[in-house]
């Protein structure tokens, strides 16, 4: 009896943590991702294309790098693309909802350069490169929120 009864508990145990780590791998197939490293230009001048496009519709976001001036928004367009695809063939995520819930930038090696200069000085050159992080999301809609929203309101309640 004490025996079966504690086989019972571990197995029921081992049930808890298979429903933890499926409910963690659901909530990384939410979500798909793109990371660019050693982007040819510094993190300062990256995050003033990156930061109108964050929080934005993915189709608003194309429209922006499609006709920004930048030299680099043809890279970021590209990664983007990239990552609406892997969000609509690896996560079955509807591409008319997404959007960018996250675009982070950081800094990434630095290159040192040396120009000659009068006097025989030399001067430093510094040529930064960034990294880049695009997570999209699916956008829940209005009436998603308040049903989940009143759901919770109901639970505290009780």
């Amino acid at each position: 009896m004490v025996e079966n009864n504690k086989i019972n508990e571990q197995d029921s145990n081992k049930e808890k943590k298979n429903k933890v780590v499926n409910e963690a791998i659901k909530k990384d197939n939410d979500f798909a991702k793109v990371y660019l490293k050693q982007i040819r230009i510094s993190p300062k001048k990256l995050n003033i294309i990156i930061s109108p496009i964050r929080g934005v519709n993915v189709e608003k976001a194309l429209n922006y790098l499609s006709f920004s001036q930048k030299r680099i928004s043809y890279q970021i367009k590209k990664a983007l693309q990239s990552v609406i695809a892997n969000a609509e063939n690896n996560h079955q995520l509807d591409v008319d909802k997404l959007y960018v819930h996250e675009a982070s930038v950081g800094r990434g090696l630095v290159m040192k350069r040396f120009k000659a200069r009068a006097k025989g000085r030399g001067v430093r050159i510094l040529k930064p490169f960034s990294n880049l992080t695009i997570k999209l999301k699916e956008q829940i809609e209005a009436k998603e929120k308040k049903s989940q929203n009143n759901k919770k309101i109901v639970e505290d309640k009780k």
